[in-house]
């Protein structure tokens, strides 16, 4: 028993790495050869896992093949614009200035449910607002409203906002982000009396203390539900990030 479970960990400890080495994609966002590739994966390594007669090395080998092919493909993508096209296809206009491209949907394989559905799921339940709607080579579809339904921005209205930073989380389940605290440019000491202002005093009982661009900190106890925003906790001179 001891065996088996040994060799269902280094297998899925070796599967868990090949899926990191191709990158932080979702399945849906995956390229054919990509998904192909996690499929034989979880294949190849279920097979030893489930024969112990079966040797180790009999899943290991093939996944680390793969992934070399994977790498190799991957360059040839990077590199080739020819071979992307052979790899990935090209992305396909479904819709082109209000008109549905009936030729193109059924070159493609798909249908007018599948266009309504993804339509719907963002956001838009009337296809005569829609001006353009490319299905990407990942399978998703990118949607682009007509003018006249198009969000208002504030560029169009003319006025010109400062660009929001991504905020930094400085206490998370009661531990520090050292290497956030030192991005914000404070350091522990200053960090423990924004929190003395409010009131607390133990770092423990943090859920999350978050600092964005306009100088805003955001703190939560694990306790309670409500959440507290010190509003002056830096000045904009002082932000660094």
């Amino acid at each position: 028993m001891f065996t088996v479970s040994l060799r269902a960990v280094a297998l899925y400890a070796v599967s868990v790495i090949a899926v990191r080495i191709m990158g932080k994609r979702q399945i849906g966002q995956l390229q054919p050869y990509e998904l192909v590739l996690a499929i034989l994966i979880a294949d190849l390594a279920a097979a030893p896992m489930e024969n112990v007669g079966t040797p180790l090395l009999y899943g290991l080998m093939p996944i680390l093949a793969l992934l070399f092919v994977h790498a190799l493909l991957t360059l040839m993508d990077v590199k080739s614009i020819r071979m992307r096209k052979i790899l990935c296809a090209t992305p396909s206009v479904i819709i082109r200035k209000g008109s549905i491209q009936y030729d193109e949907m059924k070159r493609v394989n798909y249908t007018l449910s599948d266009l309504c559905e993804e339509l719907r799921s963002q956001g838009y339940l009337n296809i005569a607002k829609v001006d353009t709607a490319i299905l990407e080579t990942s399978g998703k579809l990118s949607v682009f409203p007509k003018s006249e339904y198009a969000p208002l921005t504030p560029g169009d209205m003319g006025y010109s906002l400062r660009q929001e930073g991504v905020p930094l989380i400085l206490v998370m389940d009661g531990k520090i982000r050292p290497e956030h605290l030192q991005a914000s440019g404070k350091d522990e000491a200053w960090l423990m009396e924004q929190l003395g202002k409010a009131g607390i005093r133990d770092l423990e009982s943090m859920l999350i203390a978050s600092l964005d661009t306009d100088g805003k900190l955001l703190l939560q106890e694990k306790s309670k539900n409500a959440q507290r925003i010190i509003l002056n906790a830096l000045r904009p001179e002082e932000v660094v990030w």
